[in-house]
């Protein structure tokens, strides 16, 4: 697939319209959220290496355009591509800070047809990234440090690449493991997995099936009880952890039924078999109010998998993401649309230490105490610094997320902070709409 073509017609007619008029002023794009979702209190920031890993290919792709037939584009439009690649930089919160409405998550300056043919690329990947960042960090707001959770969402993700993203993002924001192979090889994050009803019910009896994979898989086994009858699957479970010896490498899952209940009694009877060293996960369907409600109830569970929902972000599976013009050449610029205003040039989020956020112009001075979020992360169409580390933009998010306020964290009715926008940048951008008002 090439990234650089996974583009709305529009930009690549409205980049060759520029090329043709020889318009070639740097132009500054700024990707922002105007709106949290209702039940969001915070954002956090992702998919900005898949962003630069796309431009950095921009060229690749646009050169494939005079190699197989592209509808909607004329011979005229291929040779006003010809040879495009992004040459330009970019600013962006790093992955795993938390941000909130109207911050720009990232910005572009780059000659205008470059900076407009990666608008699809851009905000395709930090909103998807994003929303499913922020999913996640929900879920682990709610295990609250008592359960460890795991990400196996693929099976039902709005695509492969989306099934990636939850395992990419759910493993910044603190999930221990992910059941996504490709996402543990290409990503690093530990890989987990325990067996299918279809396992158990392909031997003529449960415990045959218990026993054969236990006995393949020694050192990492975990039993999938509840196919038939929950109690007896434990008590099948067991018979063949401790015929084996393999109660410190041993789990049972429980997939369906009252959790809770379940949960108890299966802890119960391990513990009655001596066996407290086995653990106990579950799953089906979960999402972070359910995960909530198992550490409210004190379930004895360890591990809870969160898949569908998460994958999906169910509750909110997008979000109001905007990329908009805000400086051509030196010359900064906004919309004025009703309910899509925009803030003219190049900015900047200062932020201080009670995660008090001022949205200033870049070359304002940042206040007494307050650090600036956006980092320049590519010059010349080439990225700045190494790969990307999965520890750091985890360490980033477990800072930021100590830092909220108690009321941006709830998960029913969080209040979300809202940026200060500094007296400089509210002053220009009342000017340069005054001067759209009124023309040349």
């Amino acid at each position: 697939m090439s990234p650089g073509l996974c583009v709305d017609l529009y930009e690549l007619k409205m980049a060759a319209s520029y090329r043709r008029h020889r318009m070639e002023d740097l132009a500054t794009f700024s990707l922002f959220v105007r709106e949290l979702p209702a039940q969001r209190g915070f954002l956090v920031a992702g998919g900005l290496d898949q962003c630069l890993e796309g431009l950095e290919q921009l060229g690749d792709d646009v050169a494939d355009l005079a190699r197989r037939p592209t509808p909607g584009l004329s011979d005229a439009d291929l040779d006003a591509l010809d040879g495009l690649r992004f040459s330009g930089e970019v600013w962006a919160v790093p992955e795993g800070r938390i941000v909130f409405a109207n911050e720009p998550i990232l910005e572009v300056t780059a000659p205008v047809a470059e900076a407009q043919i990666v608008e699809t690329l851009l905000l395709n990947q930090v909103t998807l990234h994003t929303t499913l960042g922020s999913k996640a960090a929900r879920c682990m707001l709610a295990a609250a440090g008592r359960l460890e959770l795991v990400e196996f969402g693929l099976r039902r993700a709005q695509g492969l690449d989306a099934g990636l993203a939850a395992a990419r993002m759910a493993a910044v924001v603190g999930f221990a493991a992910t059941s996504n192979v490709e996402a543990s090889r290409r990503f690093g994050i530990p890989a987990s997995g325990t067996m299918a009803h279809s396992f158990v019910e392909a031997y003529p009896a449960e415990i045959d099936a218990f026993r054969a994979y236990a006995g393949d898989y020694p050192d990492n086994v975990t039993l999938l009880v509840d196919t038939y009858d929950t109690a007896a699957g434990v008590s099948n479970a067991i018979a063949v952890i401790d015929a084996l010896g393999l109660e410190h490498s041993a789990a049972i899952r429980i997939d369906s039924g009252d959790l809770v209940a379940l949960a108890r009694q299966a802890r119960a009877a391990l513990d009655g078999a001596g066996l407290r060293a086995v653990r106990i996960v579950v799953s089906g369907g979960l999402d972070e109010h359910d995960v909530a409600e198992l550490v409210r109830m004190g379930a004895p569970i360890d591990v809870v998998g969160v898949g569908t929902r998460l994958a999906c972000s169910a509750d909110a599976p997008y979000l109001d993401s905007a990329y908009k013009l805000v400086a051509m050449g030196e010359r900064p610029v906004l919309k004025l649309s009703p309910g899509k205003r925009s803030l003219p040039g190049k900015k900047q989020v200062y932020r201080h230490e009670d995660m008090h956020d001022v949205l200033s112009l870049r070359s304002e001075p940042a206040p007494a105490g307050a650090v600036a979020l956006l980092e320049p992360v590519m010059r010349a169409g080439r990225r700045l610094g190494g790969p990307f580390d999965l520890d750091a933009a985890r360490a980033r998010f477990e800072s930021d997320l100590a830092a909220l306020a108690p009321s941006a964290r709830m998960l029913v009715d969080p209040r979300a902070p809202v940026a200060t926008v500094s007296d400089e940048l509210r002053s220009l951008a009342a000017e340069v709409a005054r001067a759209a008002r009124s023309g040349p």
